[in-house]
């Protein structure tokens, strides 16, 4: 059984990455993406001049900003900024807070979800209470707490969004993990003293992995 499900699982790799391959819309987005990244996390290399500094010579005589030229490739702003730095460095904050916000919030999601699909009962019913207090909690005031607490961040926005992205996630990955406790496999596998960590780890995750991928990109 164990290896007709390890043969299940590689046949469903290989299926998904193949259809990857094939699909030019999806490998264009998956390049243009990775470019994005890397000038964002090489932005103190690409971008030699600073996204704060005020430059004397980034303004004309009159104070307006200056528009393309050898020294600012994409021009300046009105403070004499240089717009090319501000946009690399720009994308790094971004890919930062995207990065973290959407991680924490597959993870809180995915494993509230899976624990309470899979136990059910009084805890599944507390969990997915709880997942819809926080789906009405308002964000901006969630936001205002936590920045009166911890102080203003770059983190505290990252945090304030996975806090309130989690709960769609979590009901996503609820609904899945009870249809799939269902299924004759997971009885054959507590019949035979499978645990619930094993069996939630190798039988019920892999499934959910589609999932998961397409919501948390």
């Amino acid at each position: 059984m164990h290896d007709t499900l390890q043969q299940t699982r590689q046949g469903f790799r290989s299926e998904t990455w193949r259809r990857f391959k094939k699909s030019r819309l999806g490998l264009s987005a998956a390049i243009l993406l990775l470019l994005l990244s890397i000038a964002a996390i090489l932005a103190p290399v690409l971008a030699p001049l600073g996204p704060t500094e005020q430059f004397f010579d980034g303004l004309t005589l009159e104070g307006a900003p200056l528009p393309p030229d050898g020294k600012f490739w994409l021009g300046t702003d009105t403070l004499g900024r240089d717009l090319y730095a501000r946009v690399l460095y720009g994308a790094r904050t971004s890919l930062i807070i995207g990065v973290v916000a959407n991680l924490a919030a597959v993870v809180i999601g995915t494993t509230l979800g899976m624990l309470a699909g899979f136990f059910g009962g009084w805890i599944g019913l507390a969990i997915m209470r709880f997942t819809d207090l926080m789906m009405a909690f308002p964000a901006l005031l969630l936001a205002i707490a936590l920045a009166a607490i911890i102080g203003p961040s770059l983190w505290i926005v990252a945090l304030v969004i996975a806090l309130v992205n989690w709960v769609q996630i979590a009901r996503v990955v609820y609904t899945q993990t009870r249809a799939l406790v269902e299924r004759e496999y997971i009885e054959a596998a507590r019949a035979l003293g499978a645990g619930w960590g094993r069996i939630v780890a190798s039988h019920i995750f892999p499934h959910l992995v589609p999932t998961i991928l397409v919501w948390g990109t």
